[in-house]
């Protein structure tokens, strides 16, 4: 039976990563993300997936977010049954990742047909609460390093990729008769020697691999945030305005607070309140700190035998009303919120409070996929469009580089330099096609591959035949 590998998402775009991997009529799905971004990305979320869940031994989760894990409960409402393993932390994260995506999806539908803006009548959530719940009971925790066999002559285990907490790289290891291939699945790189999280273990020697390349086509800058935001922070702060910085619930949000109150400890910044308003960054942060010691994670997160990931001067706000509230307080204050894409939740409300106001800034501190709100601010937009309505960008902005928790084109390479050989054929994935074409014709100069190729959605490729030529 030929090995078949099948790319129906992360391919052409840095969402909705699914990797179909089929051996003697064993099936194994590495990642089930929902797309987002530009509506005809999103739009496929509502498609069917291109392979039958109820076929499926076993779904292998690199990490928690959304764009990895997101589509999983979808996959619940088509038959999904299957064990989904994960490493530990992923599986605290992942539950709340998807319930709280669920919620924001019913809450979105909810407001919609009570503004009307919607075109759908009723306007529906692409899945409830309950199917997260279901696809939650799925996940199955498993340790770093520990091999799983999910399907006969098919062994797997997760390796330590940075990026996140419990985020990981997944070595499958599958066997043709006598032979047997070892494909590696990047999942999310992280990068070297930044905080919070830890570098990522090295690449195993493979015969395959398939790589992200969200930064494919770039380096990131060696500024450090301070030197990127301090002026437009104090020019904010002097004209008492607000500062949001959208920002991922799981990660970013909890980096961006270390570094602000850092800053403001040194006396870099005056001391202004910071508000976490996201129920998820709370709860995440919480997870963080059960995890100090987890493999992904930076090992100089303590001081005094406290968590530096509970810093003084910020108020963590859960509730809707104690979100409403920040409404009626005046600057200078930092509002911390997401998503980091501005796709949805809470964040919506306050940008389109904060966005016809001079006296305020929007930071930016991640990467702005097409077609969301934050890469039409960066493009210069004179307007964005919140729930039905176009709201002026009259508040400044700026965009931080460097924060991002992706490896940059160098650290990619510096990655798969750890390998002990050249794998036979990489696939580029997870990248927005200019990125991924410059990562492909990077890998082809420096010879670290074979073979590359970059995936199409849908499109499928023989391993046997491209491993045995």
């Amino acid at each position: 039976m030929t090995m078949k590998l099948a790319f129906h998402g992360g391919a052409g775009t840095v969402t909705g990563s699914r990797y179909l991997l089929q051996e003697r009529g064993a099936r194994v799905l590495v990642d089930a993300g929902m797309f987002q971004g530009l509506k005809r990305l999103r739009q496929r979320n509502w498609n069917e997936p291109g392979f039958d869940a109820r076929t499926l031994a076993c779904v292998l989760l690199t990490h928690a977010h959304i764009d990895h894990s997101g589509y999983l409960p979808r996959l619940v409402q088509q038959g999904l049954t299957c064990p989904v393993y994960c490493t530990r932390a992923t599986f605290e994260l992942a539950e709340l990742l998807l319930m709280d995506a669920a919620k924001i999806q019913e809450e979105d539908a909810a407001f919609a047909n009570e503004k009307g803006f919607s075109k759908h009548r009723p306007a529906l959530p692409l899945y409830t609460t309950e199917d997260a719940a279901a696809a939650i009971a799925l996940l199955t925790p498993i340790d770093y390093a520990a091999w799983i066999e999910p399907a006969s002559g098919i062994r797997a285990r997760f390796l330590n990729a940075g990026h996140i907490l419990g985020a990981a790289m997944v070595e499958t290891r599958v066997s043709e008769g006598t032979r047997e291939s070892t494909i590696v699945f990047s999942g999310d790189v992280g990068r070297y020697d930044a905080p919070l999280h830890s570098n990522p273990d090295p690449l195993p020697e493979t015969d395959a691999l398939v790589v992200e390349s969200t930064y494919g086509d770039r380096e990131h800058p060696s500024a450090p945030m301070e030197e990127q935001i301090r002026d437009s922070l104090l020019a904010c702060i002097d004209r008492k305005g607000t500062v949001l910085i959208p920002s991922f619930a799981v990660g970013r949000s909890q980096l961006v607070t270390l570094i602000l109150r850092e800053l403001m400890r040194a006396g870099r910044l005056p001391e202004v309140p910071i508000h976490i308003d996201s129920p998820m960054a709370v709860d995440a942060t919480r997870i963080y700190s059960h995890h100090l010691r987890d493999l992904s994670l930076d090992g100089d997160l303590t001081e005094d035998g406290r968590s530096r990931l509970f810093p003084t001067n910020v108020e963590f706000h859960r509730s809707v009303e104690e979100s409403k509230r920040l409404n009626a307080l005046s600057g200078p204050r930092i509002i911390i919120s997401s998503s980091g894409m501005l796709t949805g939740g809470r964040v919506l409300h306050h940008l389109k409070r904060l966005l016809p106001s001079r006296n305020n800034l929007v930071v930016l501190v991640g990467f702005q996929a097409a077609g969301t709100r934050g890469r039409h601010m960066a493009e210069g937009a004179a307007t964005v469009r919140i729930h039905g309505e176009d709201v002026p960008v009259r508040a400044s902005f700026v965009q931080v580089s460097g924060l991002s928790a992706h490896a940059d084109r160098r650290e990619l390479v510096r990655w798969i330099e750890t390998a002990g050989r050249v794998p036979r054929v990489a696939f580029i994935t997870h990248g927005e096609p200019d990125s991924a074409l410059s990562f492909k014709k990077l890998l082809h100069q420096k010879k670290l591959a074979r073979r590359t190729f970059v995936p199409k959605i849908g499109e499928s490729f023989d391993l046997s035949a491209l491993l045995n030529t």
